[in-house]
């Protein structure tokens, strides 16, 4: 008889993070989603040490809201760590 190592049984399945920043979408794949660039800020900051599956950046959140701030998080690798993929939503 051999020293096999134990098995464990199957633990529940995480589900995967998507977020996302659109002020007018649904977007009903994602697990959050925040209507302004502030929001996103926030929402990607609140998910630093957490596996994000995907992103969901709009360009034109509208008026004067710009995505930019969220880019700009982005860029200062506080999440891009992690390989997900970044799609942008428009009509345009």
């Amino acid at each position: 008889m051999r020293n096999e190592p134990p098995t464990r049984a199957p633990g529940p399945v995480p589900t995967p993070v998507v977020l996302a920043v659109d002020d007018l979408r649904a977007l009903p794949h994602a697990t959050q989603l925040a209507r302004t660039s502030r929001e996103g800020v926030r929402l990607f900051q609140a998910h630093r040490d957490v596996p994000i599956a995907e992103l969901w950046l709009d360009h034109d959140l509208g008026g004067d809201e710009s995505i930019m701030p969220v880019v700009t998080l982005l860029e200062e690798g506080s999440l891009t760590h992690w390989g997900y993929r970044v799609r942008r939503a428009t009509a345009t």
